[in-house]
């Protein structure tokens, strides 16, 4: 795993341990960190679109605290420099 998926592996831990978070923006947290996790595809491009389609569709979320949010942008960042 790369040192980006790691460090983006860190945040959504974050995410998904801060009980301010609304409950589905936590579980798609974790389902991203299983994704980006998942050793079975090889592919990391393929893996950071699927999060990155994922974590999109949430920071439209009205719910997400502004922390989460900024959290999430901080991830998509990191993931759309990985699929260039």
């Amino acid at each position: 795993m790369t040192d980006k998926f790691h460090h983006v592996s860190d945040i959504l831990k974050h995410i998904m341990e801060d009980s301010s978070v609304p409950r589905n923006i936590r579980r798609t947290a974790e389902e991203s960190h299983t994704i980006l996790n998942d050793e079975t595809e090889e592919d990391t491009t393929i893996r950071a679109s699927t999060v990155i389609s994922k974590l999109d569709e949430i920071s439209n979320d009205p719910n997400i605290p502004i922390h989460a949010r900024t959290l999430i942008w901080e991830i998509l960042g990191e993931l759309e420099s990985t699929r260039n």
